[in-house]
Order: structure tokens, then C-alpha cells, then sequence
């Protein structure tokens, strides 16, 4: 299929120019995150990609170490767990590009359903797995532009995992089978530039 092909290299592309344009960022991040909190700069969290398979995807640790032992995989804007650089990370999505590596290893695409843990797979019903594991995961679809602060959302609840579960995750899915049936190399670039506009807003 010519979209599957022209996708393919629109993202090892613009993934490494993208990498050569922000490396003085990235580098810049990386050495803000170590001085202000100890443990590791980057985050490396287990999360299922196409057909199923695990692949860890990489971000800007914006949480204490060993966050994931004190609470679940989703993060409110007020979690306890953040650091003080990691709120403003998380806040400008500045956190998510180390995942230009993911999109160059074909892992992940610029476009497609944002990855999630495997507990959230388990609980879509089989039609709807099937469906959302069939291509790569992205940095950005329409459910994220929908939920594009979704730690905002998740704010002051006293247990954001079921939250998320059943106010935030049954709309997602939806959002991310319509954008894979109906998705396109025309909608792609309409949802990176409108990503990217959202960010500066």
C-alpha cells in the first residue's frame, strides 16, 4: 500500500531531522533533569506496540525514581510523584521527544494510537485490539488532540488509574478506530500540524 510506504519514510525522515534540529534541547533537558532530581534522565516504560509486541518507549523522566511502585501508569497534573521540572516537561509534552528514537526504530510512527501499558490492552474488547494493534503506535493521533491535557483532566480525582479507565479510555479508543479506518497521509499532516499548534497555545 503507497500510504504505508509513504508514511514509513516520512518518519525516518523527519524523525532524524527531527533529532538533528532538537539534539542541543535534548541535551540541554538532559542535563536540567539530572541536576534537579536524582536517578536516571530517561524514562524507559514497557508499553505494546503493533502485532502486540513490547517495546519500551523513551521519555524525559519527569517523575522520582520508582515512581511506578507508588502509583499507576496514569499521571494527574497534581500527582505527588512529579518532580518540579518534570510538571513543566509534562505540561509542554517536552518529555515525549526522546520518542523521535522510537518513530527512527519503527516503533512508533509521528501518527497512530498513543502506546499504552499492557493492562489497558487487556481490557479492549477483541475487535477493538485487533484493530488498534494493526499499526504502529504514534506520538499523535485525534484522540490526542481530543485529550491533549489529559493530567489537567485527571486533576484532583483520588484515584486517577479508574478515572482514566472510565471517563478518559472508552472515548480514546473510539477515537483511535475511527482515525484507523478513515486515517490517510492527508489526515496525518493535518494532526501533526494541529499537535504542534496545540503545544504553543
Amino acid at each position: 500500500m503507497i500510504y504505508i510506504m509513504l508514511k514509513r519514510l516520512f518518519d525516518i525522515i523527519f524523525s532524524f531531522l527531527g533529532l538533528i534540529i532538537v539534539s542541543p534541547l535534548l541535551v540541554l533537558i538532559a542535563i536540567i533533569v539530572k541536576l534537579t532530581s536524582r536517578g536516571s534522565v530517561f524514562y524507559r516504560g514497557v508499553r505494546v506496540g503493533r502485532k502486540g509486541k513490547l517495546f519500551k518507549i523513551l521519555k524525559f523522566r519527569t517523575m522520582i525514581p520508582d515512581a511506578e511502585r507508588l502509583g499507576g501508569s496514569a499521571t494527574s497534573a497534581d500527582d505527588s510523584r512529579l518532580t518540579n521540572f518534570g510538571k513543566f516537561l509534562k505540561r509542554y509534552k517536552v518529555d515525549e521527544l526522546p520518542q523521535l528514537f522510537n518513530v527512527l526504530r519503527g516503533e512508533m510512527s509521528f501518527v497512530g494510537p498513543r502506546p499504552e501499558v499492557k493492562m489497558y490492552i487487556d481490557i479492549l474488547a477483541e475487535k477493538e485490539k485487533k484493530i488498534i494493534l494493526s499499526i504502529r503506535p504514534g506520538m499523535t493521533d485525534l484522540a490526542t488532540l481530543w485529550d491533549f491535557r489529559e493530567e489537567d483532566a485527571l486533576k484532583g480525582s483520588l484515584d486517577p488509574e479508574k478515572t482514566y479507565a472510565d471517563k478518559i479510555r472508552p472515548t480514546k479508543t473510539k477515537m483511535q478506530i475511527d482515525y484507523i479506518k478513515n486515517r490517510s497521509f492527508l489526515l496525518d499532516l493535518k494532526i501533526i500540524f494541529k499537535s504542534i499548534i496545540r503545544i504553543f497555545q
